[in-house]
């Protein structure tokens, strides 16, 4: 049985954040996640997770201005101040909201000089965030993000996320597989699932090119769930695309696996 999150960050933006909880469970879903749900206060968001009957499962770490362009936090020498400025609010967050899993950006790094470092400052930044989240009980997980959509991204192939897992060797952390990243990076993420379930904490997914709901790109989803159930994964699979039209139209694909 598969398992699905809408992501309110991409999901149902028709309307306020607050409001796309009630959407998600009238839409069929039984979990919800969020980028970065630091807008809105803990109390304000575990009240609409009772409300409805929901699971929050994975949110990020702050990134600062990643998604505008610039570096990020987690990969900064100059920034682990700030970084575990971030970590903290993020424990905060958790404490009363209890996801599954923390995920964490690794960022770019505009200076190809400055490479290594960066990759360096990341892991010890990886390090120190499940130091925070494992006496939670909430797995920590990190993800490659392509660089056609996002270019300087440090971390942008599983081979990478793979090393990373391997030279840190923490059994609390695990890849966060977003399959549209992948995709467009060129690889072939069912045989990637099929072969490392293991090591995934979390999979998110969009089709691929457009970053749209399944059908209007190139992935068969078809047969990348059914991939991904026969791999034995358990975890959630995140539905984390930008809808082509409104977020009720795009979920055509959710019916066979909707509760309600």
């Amino acid at each position: 049985m598969l398992n699905f999150t809408a992501n309110l960050s991409l999901l149902f933006t028709e309307v306020a954040l607050i409001d796309r909880f009630k959407i998600a469970k009238q839409a069929g879903f039984n979990a919800v996640e969020i980028q970065f749900p630091y807008d809105l206060s803990t109390t304000a968001i575990k009240d609409k997770l009772d409300e409805y009957g929901l699971k929050l499962v994975l949110f990020n770490v702050a990134a600062a201005d990643l998604l505008q362009g610039g570096e990020g936090l987690a990969c900064v020498p100059e920034k682990r101040d700030q970084f575990r400025q971030a970590v903290a609010q993020a424990v905060e967050y958790a404490g009363l909201l209890k996801p599954e899993a923390i995920n964490v950006l690794p960022g770019r790094c505009p200076d190809k000089s400055r490479l290594e470092q960066y990759l360096e400052t990341f892991k010890e930044n990886l390090c120190f965030v499940v130091e925070a989240f494992s006496p939670l009980g909430i797995k920590t997980v990190f993800e490659a993000v392509n660089t056609h959509d996002m270019p300087g991204f440090i971390v942008h192939s599983g081979a990478q996320m793979l090393s990373v897992l391997d030279q840190l060797n923490r059994p609390e952390l695990f890849m966060q597989y977003d399959i549209y990243h992948m995709q467009m990076m060129g690889e072939k993420p069912e045989e990637f699932i099929a072969e490392h379930t293991d090591k995934i904490g979390h999979i998110q997914f969009a089709d691929c090119p457009g970053r749209g709901q399944p059908g209007t790109g190139q992935i068969d989803f078809d047969r990348m769930f059914s991939v991904i159930e026969k791999s034995g994964y358990s975890g959630w699979i995140g539905a984390e695309y930008k809808p082509v039209g409104t977020t009720t139209e795009s979920l055509d694909w959710l019916t066979p696996y909707a509760s309600t």
